[in-house]
């Protein structure tokens, strides 16, 4: 049942972009154990407290950030991971950092940052990931970017498989630092993926509920969350509704974490070595084929009721004019970012657009609040819809 024949192995890692600039010896961590605590240490890393998950600068504290969010990715990561005998450093670093590059506003943000950027190569969250780490955050004296190992960027920029066709950004930095993009990523990368999925899933659930998006009775129309709810039911007949609900969910997470490791267990049997899981042709770590059936229903049903709700779509109409008020403001006058973004801007296109687009992206979507009044003297102030 262990699969630790599998694991990534730090001592085997195929290395850092920038060589000998990092003393591997120095401490007890292992090259994975430095790469976490690096992303956990950076800026970009701190800036997804106020960053959106589902609703958009959510004035309550109950509702998830992207830091929250990654947190409980991380959680459910590592339970898996040390339940088939993988590398937990490598899935907790992956899990964590999975989400650096979302801009403000979710994906409200991205999809006005990628229209800004129609003709510069357009943006895309997960190559922005990669270029935030391999380029932007740049804490160190000897070389760009946080310098992490390739297993970790090699996992990050194939959060959702092989890449056939990458995104300029995510292309230019494979060619700088090669990352096998046709293949599949470890088995870590692939068990990070799917924590994301179990962890969005079910804590969007939750918060759409405590929100009022959501019904109960909408939610059992699938069959699946019927049977969880019933067994709720069974076992607290006489519990208050709301830690009911919050025994759904982890009943929820409980089921598909154990579905996952049936299933990996079960498509692993009879390798060998590592290297064969990028060369499996397929993924290896994720859902039974039942249960993957049932999480495309379950998504099918969020869109609908919770991420299209009416209230929702005005509210992102609203962060996406933010965005490009934002992007326009910069455009015209970039002194507005301040003198360490405007005196690096690149003089050509595309790289100029790009340069902007970085800026915005690395916003909090308080901070882009806050910029958007100082430029225009105001902002939406109903812009959160919870």
């Amino acid at each position: 049942m262990d699969r630790s024949h599998l694991a990534a192995d730090p001592a085997r890692s195929r290395g850092r972009e920038f060589p000998g600039t990092t003393d591997e010896s120095r401490g007890p961590r292992s090259a994975f154990q430095r790469d976490r605590d690096r992303i956990i240490h950076s800026i970009a890393f701190r800036r997804l407290r106020s960053k959106t998950q589902v609703f958009v600068a959510p004035e309550g504290d109950h509702y998830r950030t992207r830091l929250t969010h990654s947190l409980e990715v991380a959680q459910i990561g590592r339970v898996i991971a040390r339940s088939l005998g993988l590398d937990e450093d490598l899935t907790e670093a992956l899990c964590l950092a999975h989400d650096i590059g979302h801009p403000p506003f979710g994906h409200a943000g991205e999809d006005a940052l990628d229209a800004a950027l129609a003709d510069a190569g357009g943006f895309d969250h997960n190559a922005q990931t990669l270029r935030t780490l391999m380029r932007l955050e740049s804490p160190y004296c000897t070389h760009e970017g946080l310098n992490l190992s390739w297993e970790v960027l090699e996992g990050l920029a194939k959060h959702n498989g092989p890449v056939e066709n990458p995104h300029w950004a995510l292309a230019a930095l494979d060619d700088a630092f090669p990352l096998d993009l046709h293949q599949w990523p470890s088995l870590e990368a692939q068990v990070a993926a799917v924590a994301d999925d179990i962890a969005y899933d079910n804590h969007d659930i939750d918060d759409g509920l405590r929100a009022g998006f959501l019904e109960l009775d909408d939610l059992l129309t699938l069959d699946f969350i019927a049977d969880q709810w019933r067994e709720v039911e069974r076992r607290f007949p006489h519990a208050p509704r709301d830690r009911q609900l919050r025994e759904l969910v982890r009943g929820q997470i409980g089921w598909m974490v154990n579905d996952v490791l049936a299933h990996t267990r079960a498509s692993t049997e009879g390798l060998d070595d590592p290297s064969q899981i990028a060369r499996a042709g397929r993924q290896l770590a994720g859902f039974s084929p039942a249960l993957h059936a049932a999480e495309r229903r379950l998504k099918a049903f969020m869109y609908a009721k919770l991420y299209y709700h009416p209230e929702q779509t005005a509210t992102a109409d609203k962060a996406h004019a933010v965005i490009e008020q934002l992007w326009h403001a910069y455009c015209e006058d970039p002194a507005r970012m301040g003198s360490e973004w405007a005196d690096g801007l690149p003089a050509q296109e595309p790289h100029r657009s790009r340069h902007i687009a970085d800026y915005i992206a690395g916003m909090s979507d308080r901070f882009a609040l806050e910029r958007i009044r100082e430029i225009t003297g105001n902002a939406p102030d109903d812009l959160s819809n919870v």
